[in-house]
C-alpha cells in the first residue's frame, strides 16, 4: 500500500480534480467500484460514513487498492469518527458541516481535512481555523454563479463544491475556481453499483477527468 502523506494526497485530489463520493446501502461491491474509479482516474475517493461496515469498507479499499488509489472518509461529524477512519486507512478527511476538533484531529494525523461549509461566513471561519480546502455544501443552491460570487471576496481559499455537480455543471464550477470537485450519485450511481457495471462506472469517471482538464485549460 502506498503511503500517501498530507501533501501527496491533496496534490492527487488537485491534480485530478475531482473526488468520487461513494455512498451507497450495500457496501459488498465497494471495493470492486473503487477499483473502477481509479482505472477511469478518479484515484480519489471518498467512502462515506453512511455506508453501512463503513471502516471496514475503507479498510478493504485501502488495502486493495491503495498502491492507486488515495481513500478517504466522508460525512464525518466528530472528531472520533475521524481518529477510526484514519486508523482503517483514510487518507483524507471531509466533513457536511465545520467542526475544529475534526480539524484538529486531522492535523494531529497530518490528514487533509475538507469541512463543509455554505455563507462567507462560515467558509472564513473554516479556513483560519486550519481547513485544507472548505466544501462549499450544497453546491446546488446557487450553483457556479455563487460560488464565483463567493470566489471574489476569499480568492485565497480553496474551495471545493459538493452537491449539485454533473456533467453539465462540472465544467463551470472549475471556470469558477474550484480546486476540485465533489461528485457523488451523479458519478457513482446506485444502479450501477446494484448491478456491478463497472464499465459505466469507468466511462463515467474517464469522462469527469476530461471535462475537468479540459476546463483549466480553456
Amino acid at each position: 500500500m502506498a503511503k500517501w502523506t498530507k501533501e501527496s494526497a491533496l496534490a492527487e485530489m488537485t491534480r485530478t480534480g475531482i473526488v468520487a463520493v461513494v455512498r451507497a446501502p450495500d457496501s459488498s461491491k465497494l471495493v470492486q467500484v473503487a477499483r473502477a474509479l481509479c482505472e477511469g482516474g478518479v484515484t480519489c475517493i471518498e467512502i462515506t460514513m453512511t455506508t453501512p461496515n463503513a471502516l471496514e469498507v475503507i479498510a478493504a479499499a485501502a488495502r486493495e487498492v491503495g498502491d492507486s488509489a488515495c481513500i478517504g472518509v466522508g460525512t464525518v461529524l466528530d472528531a472520533e469518527t475521524a481518529r477510526g477512519a484514519i486508523l482503517a486507512g483514510a487518507e483524507f478527511i471531509v466533513g457536511p458541516t465545520f467542526n475544529e476538533e475534526v480539524i484538529r484531529l486531522a492535523h494531529r494525523y497530518s490528514k487533509p481535512v475538507v469541512p463543509g461549509a455554505f455563507t462567507p461566513t462560515e467558509i472564513l471561519r473554516a479556513w483560519e481555523a486550519g481547513a485544507d480546502v472548505v466544501k462549499v455544501f450544497p453546491a446546488s443552491v446557487g450553483g457556479p454563479a455563487f460560488f464565483r460570487a463567493i470566489k471574489g471576496p476569499l480568492p485565497h481559499i480553496k474551495l471545493s463544491p459538493t452537491g449539485g455537480v454533473n456533467l453539465n455543471t462540472a465544467a463551470e464550477f472549475i471556470k469558477a475556481g474550484a480546486e476540485f470537485l465533489g461528485v457523488g450519485t451523479e458519478l457513482v450511481t446506485k444502479e450501477d453499483v446494484a448491478k456491478g457495471n463497472f464499465d459505466a462506472l469507468r466511462e463515467r469517471a474517464a469522462q469527469y477527468v476530461k471535462i475537468v482538464r479540459e476546463a483549466r485549460v480553456g
